[in-house]
């Protein structure tokens, strides 16, 4: 069955949206879905599902909201989808640091003024490059103060998004893999 990798955006950051990852596998498991693992505390799933991507966040979108009564933004991306965007890594000639190398995953392609006004807020150091629904992003000196991390985060893109460093994305592509 083919694997996919769910994405929840603000899942156990303080005391918000606190959703205990055992409780969310089996609320996926009720769901209909297979071989149901979390990575971490912050809403990384990966799964199983004859479903296509979009119906597969949907449904988890659904479940999560029956049973934790949050609602949440939820993106999904195959397996074969999440190897391509790990095997395209645009800045991994400069990205040195997978903890500080950060893609945003979102529900849709950015509009080229979006793409344009994220690029002008880079630092010299910085870089960024944006190809389909993602946008990489290469913060050296840490997310703290980076004014393009800033907007990455916030809800103001006009999509629903969700961001994981580079460690965090090899990890799941490992799992969906296994």
């Amino acid at each position: 069955m083919p694997k996919h990798v769910v994405l929840l955006r603000g899942v156990n950051v303080g005391a918000r949206n606190r959703v205990a990852m055992p409780k969310l596998r089996e609320a996926l498991e009720d769901a209909g879905f297979a071989d149901v693992q979390t990575y971490l505390q912050s809403g990384n799933v990966v799964l199983s599902s004859s479903l296509p991507s979009a119906k597969v966040a949907t449904t988890c979108k659904r479940a999560i909201a029956r049973s934790f009564r949050l609602d949440l933004e939820v993106l999904v991306r195959s397996k074969g989808q999440l190897t391509a965007i790990v095997k395209l890594d645009p800045l991994g000639h400069v990205a040195k640091d997978p903890k500080r190398y950060q893609v945003t995953f979102l529900a849709g392609k950015p509009p080229a003024a979006l793409v344009q006004r994220l690029a002008e807020l880079a630092t010299a150091k910085e870089r960024f490059a944006a190809h389909g629904r993602e946008l990489y992003a290469w913060h050296p000196a840490g997310i703290a103060r980076s004014k393009l991390w800033a907007q990455l985060a916030s809800r103001d893109l006009g999509v629903a998004a969700t961001s994981r460093n580079w460690t965090t994305l090899t990890k799941l592509l490992e799992l969906a893999s296994e």
